[in-house]
């Protein structure tokens, strides 16, 4: 998503190419997400010449409050507590995170 939403609109090689620079991964693998992407409604595809043409249909916003949404739903039953923990225990959250978390849970009631 993060390439489509740079590029605005990109093909299934576009992505495939853009991938590649950082890490080794199949084509197949890119086509079969972006597929998914496409079914969740968070991509959707038309035909230029030859080759479909994938373009973002909602905000970044809005699609990683989704898929941390699912995310948290699959792997933590729905709650965000230890998620959190996770992330203070392997020191992935600074001090200033925790602040900044802290300002939008107290501005959040």
């Amino acid at each position: 998503m993060k390439i489509i939403w740079r590029l605005e609109r990109a093909t299934v090689r576009d992505v495939y190419e853009a991938l590649r620079e950082r890490r080794k991964i199949a084509y197949t693998t890119v086509m079969t997400m972006m597929n998914i992407l496409e079914g969740k409604k968070y991509l959707k595809k038309r035909t230029a010449e030859r080759a479909f043409v994938y373009q973002a249909t909602r905000p970044r916003s809005e699609v990683i409050r989704a898929m941390v949404g699912d995310f948290v739903d699959r792997v933590f039953n729905g709650s965000a507590e230890p998620l959190l923990v996770h992330l203070v225990q392997d020191r992935r959250l600074s001090q200033k995170d925790l602040k900044k978390i802290a300002r939008a849970i107290r501005e959040g009631d």
